[in-house]
């Protein structure tokens, strides 16, 4: 492995080759497709922080952002997210939903982005992957869940979105920020090429994002909410939700609403949902 201060080169880290970022844009860049434009990086602080401040200056939607390495990535709740560089997945592309999709329907896009990332992953590298509501990728590795990816969406204005999603691809155990977190690479992943899985996971996000607004965002008629409910693992289990000022609240993950909240089927028999903005953490009870 490079060292942190070495210069960076598409020579180092042989087991980590750069994006072909021509060959990613002649893939993703076609007539009538989403993605209207594809940027790569060397590095930047965050995709997401960065595509948002650009977001004002660029027409329409489809702006794809990809860096090799983040100094400065975050999950939700300014959460710290690292990673070597070349080892993972850094994206962030910028939407703009049609006006006739009601805002708040627009919570629906980071489960939207979990489920094309899931299934994009799964398709390329050929590994059952989970989601976590609200914003968590994992796999199991000998019988344990463990984060491999996740979402972050940021409003960009008044009429757009920029959703990120970071996946760790290459990461080698000494490498991962906690022990609850994984790589495509531990998880026995068939390719860890991240050309295919880029062009995956971006192609999955186009054709769930078109079929959401095609039917102005609706999650039933969208079959998203189907979809999200059947590879959540959260769903069936009992969880403690912490939320602000020290509360926090137990029960049994039931179903996700029409608003995309988890529903909490409590001790004394009440449903209470809530949404993501609501909560700190989302742990397993006891």
């Amino acid at each position: 492995m490079t060292p942190r201060n070495a210069p960076f080169s598409r020579w180092s880290d042989l087991d980590r080759p750069p994006l072909n970022a021509a060959a990613l844009s002649r893939a993703l860049i076609r007539q009538e497709s989403l993605w209207s434009s594809f940027e790569l990086l060397p590095a930047i602080g965050s995709t997401n922080t960065e595509l948002v401040r650009r977001a004002a200056s660029i027409p329409g939607e489809g702006a794809v952002l990809v860096a090799e390495e983040q100094t400065a990535g975050r999950g939700r709740l300014d959460r710290v997210w690292t990673a070597p560089p070349r080892s993972g997945i850094f994206l962030s592309v910028l939407l703009r939903p049609p006006a006739a999709i009601p805002m708040e329907r627009w919570g629906w896009l980071p489960l939207l982005a979990g489920v094309a990332a899931a299934t994009g992953l799964s398709r390329s590298a050929g590994v059952d992957m989970s989601l976590k509501w609200p914003n968590d990728l994992l796999v199991t590795i000998d019988g344990e869940e463990r984060k491999v990816g996740g979402i972050l969406a940021e409003r960009a204005g008044e009429d757009a979105v920029v959703i990120g999603i970071g996946v760790n691809v290459t990461l080698r155990a000494d490498e991962l920020p906690v022990p609850t977190a994984a790589s495509l690479a531990l998880a026995n992943a068939v390719s860890t090429d991240r050309d295919p899985l880029l062009r995956s996971v971006l192609r999955s996000l186009e054709h769930w994002y078109g079929q959401w607004c095609a039917v102005d965002g609706d999650p039933r008629l969208s079959q998203l909410q189907e979809a999200y409910a059947a590879g959540c693992s959260t769903l069936g289990r009992t969880v403690r939700a912490e939320l602000p000022g020290d509360r926090s609240l137990t029960g049994e993950a039931v179903a996700l609403d029409g608003d995309g909240r988890l529903v909490l089927a409590l001790p004394d028999g009440q449903r209470q949902p809530i949404g993501a903005g609501d909560i700190v953490h989302l742990r397993p009870a006891g």
